[in-house]
């Protein structure tokens, strides 16, 4: 029997359960012609049925999110930007991005958006070319009087040349930055003369005033602020401020915030919107849409920004941009403001509980839906034994460096865990306690086996697309 007719044959009413009817549907039609992709789609639904999600640049999209990604937009090809494409018959593609980026502009009141990166990573590589199109490139096209193809290959070589002396001064990896941010590594560390700013070593938070000295010492055109791994709010206003002071563009990365800003958890001086240059983000995290980025930015680099093609990819993903415009009307909506200050009020709670179990948390707690755990001074374990550890107990965390962190990327002194996720699932504060309890008893050398039982019967609380069930099929609302 079918994964559909067994649900339909189990009295649901097809009409109050679209979103399991169609995802059901599509299980089958796979596994006619492709089991063992069929096999691997449910497995992960089993696994992460079974297990914690804290990972904290995951979350769980909804139903209509993912299913708006698996239709015959994908075949479409739309390079350019809406109404001005180099492809005919984008008529359709055009209304669903261009909606995508009102709706957009209107969840972060941001003056201008681009939603056409397929991540986080490439929106900040359109970024930094964009930026620097326009503050380096514009000038010298102006100066020499000719545009980039009307120059010979000597004249171009000078502008191109400026560009690989352009400097960025972003947060290292080490103290919680991202890869994109001038990590040696990453195409902003080889393309790009970049340096790092990181956290106090007493208080392990940003100094500001550190970063002014570095700033105006480096004079760097693009001045970036954001994080990965750090468990604090920014004040945008004083990076703003010195942005200003050195002549610096200023680019906030919010891939990992970007549900808190749009959910008001972040406002004031913690929203970047009204203090950056240049937002980037991702649409999954906290936003918890699709995996994909986005641009958000001022007038001034509006026109750089609707060059993604051909400056960093080719054709956008317009089923994806079509999943991102549903998730944006999502978070539009009431209740996602609630859910972004219970993801902050249960990283809250979890991190105190932590802290009262003796377990060092990085700068002291968190503002934010993540923290990180010294699991070597708490229970001697490198990150990557407490992740593999954790793993077997069916808890799901990734290792992380702390700061000044002598044991590297591979092994690292660190675990990060979000809150995200399970916040999706609506846990809330009281179920902290139990989190923090069955993260502390596996680090101590408790049976992974026991732990994962009781992970197990917290998670049957708490079931993940809980309408979909494979093979005995239940039809609870």
């Amino acid at each position: 029997m079918t994964r559909l007719k067994e649900f339909l044959e189990s009295g649901a009413n097809p009409e109050d359960h679209l979103d399991t009817v169609a995802m059901l549907a599509s299980l089958d039609f796979i596994e006619k012609g492709s089991p063992r992709v069929a096999r691997a789609i449910e497995q992960e639904l089993i696994d992460q049925r079974n297990s914690l999600k804290l990972i904290a640049s995951e979350n769980y999209s909804s139903l209509r999110v993912q299913m708006t990604m698996g239709n015959w937009l994908t075949d479409k090809y739309a390079e350019g930007i809406p109404f001005q494409r180099y492809y005919a018959g984008c008529q359709n593609v055009d209304d669903v991005e261009s909606y995508a980026q009102e709706l957009a502009k209107k969840l972060f009141n941001a003056e201008s958006c681009t939603v056409q990166p397929h991540s986080g990573c490439d929106a900040n590589l359109a970024a930094y070319l964009a930026i620097l199109s326009e503050v380096i490139e514009s000038s010298k096209v102006k100066e020499m009087g000719k545009s980039l193809m009307q120059m010979t290959h000597k004249e171009y070589e000078v502008v191109r040349q400026e560009f690989t002396k352009a400097r960025i001064l972003g947060m290292s990896l080490k103290d919680g930055g991202h890869l994109t941010h001038g990590f040696r590594n990453n195409f902003s560390g080889k393309l790009f003369d970049a340096y790092s700013y990181g956290v106090d070593p007493e208080t392990e938070r940003l100094n500001y005033e550190q970063i002014r000295n570095l700033a105006k010492e480096i004079q760097p055109h693009i001045l970036v602020a954001g994080y990965s791994s750090y468990s604090r709010k920014v004040d945008f206003s004083i990076m703003r401020s010195i942005a200003d002071e050195v002549g610096a563009v200023l680019l906030v990365d919010m891939a990992h915030f970007s549900g808190l800003v749009a959910g008001k958890v972040f406002t004031g001086v913690y929203d970047p919107i009204p203090y950056a240059d240049v937002v980037t983000s991702t649409t999954h995290k906290t936003l918890r849409g699709p995996r994909g980025g986005i641009v958000l930015s001022k007038k001034r680099f509006e026109e750089g920004l609707k060059r993604v093609c051909p400056l960093a990819q080719g054709g956008p993903l317009e089923h994806v941009i079509a999943a991102k415009a549903v998730a944006f009307e999502e978070a539009l909506a009431t209740d996602f403001q609630k859910y972004a200050h219970r993801i902050v009020e249960n990283a809250e709670t979890l991190a105190r509980h932590f802290i009262n179990e003796g377990v060092r948390v990085i700068t002291g707690g968190t503002e934010n839906h993540l923290m990180v755990l010294d699991v070597f001074s708490s229970f001697g374990l490198t990150g990557r034994e407490a992740e593999e550890r954790l793993y077997k107990g069916g808890i799901i965390v990734n290792k992380n460096a702390i700061p000044n962190d002598s044991r590297g990327v591979i092994q690292t002194s660190g675990i990060r865990i979000g809150t995200p996720a399970i916040t999706s699932l609506h846990m809330g504060v009281n179920e902290m306690l139990d989190v923090a309890n069955f993260i502390v008893r596996c680090l101590k050398g408790e049976d992974p086996a026991k732990i994962r039982a009781d992970v197990q019967h917290l998670k049957a609380r708490y079931p993940l697309y809980k309408a979909i069930s494979l093979g005995k099929l239940c039809h609870t609302n």
